[in-house]
């Protein structure tokens, strides 16, 4: 974009009447406060099988990101443990998150991999709020 141009139109299409959105953020205060990671996950599941899976996260970049990795390894397949474990390790290829006074590189990169853990328990049992107090894998 040229110093001379301004943004004069954002579009941003709807999203199938059929899909989902979850996002969930973890920080030391609920309000008011920014986040040590946030994840953001977008997905239709049509007869047990993920697809237009969008996974988007704060805090495990210089600004938010796309898990592309996570996403592709995601897509198209059965809502699985086998399915999320390898979305959890592509995190590892999508992020090198960084340390701060709000978490340790390594903090984070688990705090991401909990959230997939969230995702995949929220969609075996969808009636039930999912809240994960400590969960390490």
């Amino acid at each position: 974009m040229a110093a001379d141009e301004v943004i004069s139109r954002i579009f941003i299409p709807q999203a199938p009447k059929d899909s989902q959105l979850r996002i969930w953020k973890l920080s030391k205060r609920r309000e008011d406060d920014i986040s040590a990671v946030l994840g953001a996950f977008s997905y239709r599941v049509e007869q047990g099988v993920l697809h237009d899976v969008r996974i988007a996260f704060g805090g495990m970049a210089a600004i938010p990101k796309r898990a592309q990795a996570a996403e592709k390894a995601l897509e198209g397949s059965n809502i699985s443990v086998e399915a999320f474990r390898a979305a959890q390790q592509a995190l590892e290829v999508d992020f090198q998150p960084m340390s701060d006074v709000r978490g340790s590189q390594q903090y984070r990169q688990q705090a991401a991999k909990n959230l997939l853990e969230r995702l995949y328990l929220s969609l075996l049992t969808p009636d039930q709020e999912v809240m994960l107090h400590a969960y390490a894998h």
